[in-house]
């Protein structure tokens, strides 16, 4: 089966280390927030897509990032003392993303950035928030 030219991986973005999970001890924290994106109009991973995390309320930038081959953080994007209840927002660098894959994009583009709004209230929950993206759509669900 041949990959589609869009959908090979890039040497240039790291692939993700193995997460390491915090001992299971009693009282051990064990929240983690992570995402993954899947490019569903190339079918593959969004390799080298950038995306913020900000927490509301106040409005706080917490990190911006690159995603892996595989679509995915280095590592939880909260974890630990970091990972506190709140409301916070995922914001995806759709359109550059695209264009980098050299998709032909109005200007301006149907979808630019991809916000995600959400809320922590399990200190000891995973939140998996997944964005499955192409130029004209977008979908989210809380994943495991």
């Amino acid at each position: 089966m041949k990959m589609h030219t869009l959908c090979r991986h890039r040497s240039s973005v790291p692939r993700a280390a193995p997460t390491v999970l915090p001992s299971l001890r009693a009282g051990a924290i064990i929240g983690k927030l992570t995402t993954h994106v899947l490019d569903t109009a190339n079918g593959c991973p969004a390799a080298g897509m950038t995306v913020t995390l900000t927490r509301l309320d106040p409005d706080e930038t917490l990190r911006s990032l690159t995603l892996d081959d595989d679509g995915r953080a280095r590592g939880p994007l909260l974890e630990g003392d970091a990972f506190r209840s709140g409301r916070y927002r995922l914001s995806f660098g759709v359109a550059d993303y695209f264009r980098a894959k050299g998709t032909a994009l109005a200007d301006p583009p149907f979808l630019d950035r991809v916000p995600i709004d959400f809320a922590i209230a399990d200190h000891d929950g995973h939140y998996h928030v997944p964005l499955l993206v192409s130029p004209w759509s977008y979908s989210t669900y809380r994943g495991s």
